[in-house]
């Protein structure tokens, strides 16, 4: 029996981890600390904000109005294919060995004017979530998501 199913017997996935990413970079798995993603360069600099979560939906929403974006484009460290913007801060989140809580939204970013101007208006709730890192270990694509 996994730690999963013994932490939430045998709920449901709510997704699965599309892709990883590190600094930019993508990978097919990230370890991650109470100081964030080892090898990143936000590692030890912000706990609360430690890894940045996406959802696709957020690139569905620049492609409905003519964006085309790479997969990572949003700065994000795992991309989902669950939209998790409404989960409250505080909220814990289990993917792989790890158990991540919800911190806050991700905050305007104007660096997205770079890709389109009318991307930071569009995103503004919808770009990700921080959270911190409640428990380390893996995180490998394809890894279930559970809400504890």
């Amino acid at each position: 029996m996994s730690y999963s199913q013994m932490m939430i017997g045998n709920q449901e996935s709510i997704g699965d981890v599309l892709e990883l990413f590190i600094s930019k970079k993508p990978v097919n798995q990230i370890i991650v600390d109470v100081k964030g993603i080892i090898g990143d360069k936000f590692y030890a600099k912000n706990i609360d904000r430690s890894i940045l979560i996406s959802s696709v939906d957020s690139y569905k929403m620049a492609q409905e109005i003519g964006v085309s974006l790479e997969f990572g484009k949003l700065g994000e460290n795992i991309l989902i294919e669950y939209n998790p913007y409404n989960l409250e801060s505080g909220t814990r989140i289990e993917i792989g060995e790890v158990i991540l809580e919800i911190s806050q939204k991700c905050t305007l970013c104007k660096s997205l004017t770079k890709i389109d101007s009318k991307l930071p208006k569009l995103l503004k709730d919808d770009r990700g979530i921080f959270s911190k890192v409640i428990r380390g270990g893996t995180i490998n694509k394809r890894d279930k998501i559970y809400i504890v």
